[in-house]
């Protein structure tokens, strides 16, 4: 079974932003929230997948996304989202962004 083609996107401002996972040919969606507390952090409060699309790695691409930016833009994640605070416990590597 091959992997799905998945593109992610973010969107938002300082305040409040979403990652959104579009999957080539669907129309459902998986998503990332966050909202900003003080400066230099951000809050994951929400990471969703539907039903249809679990089991297929998006919320990890997702969880990827929110990382890869955070080391390019110099800000760190406090773990509101069950999910992503799991995601972090399994990558000691990223420990220097868990605020």
């Amino acid at each position: 079974m091959s992997k799905p083609d998945v593109t992610i996107t973010h969107e938002g401002d300082d305040r409040r932003g979403e990652y959104t996972a579009h999957i080539a040919g669907l129309e459902a969606t998986g998503e990332l929230t966050w909202r900003a507390q003080g400066e230099g952090v951000r809050i994951a409060t929400h990471t969703g997948v539907p039903h249809e699309l679990r089991g297929k790695g998006i919320a990890a691409k997702l969880v990827d996304a929110l990382i890869a930016d955070a080391r390019e833009q110099g800000f760190r994640i406090k773990p509101a989202c069950s999910y992503v605070a799991r995601q972090f416990d399994r990558h000691p590597d990223w420990a220097d962004l868990r605020a």
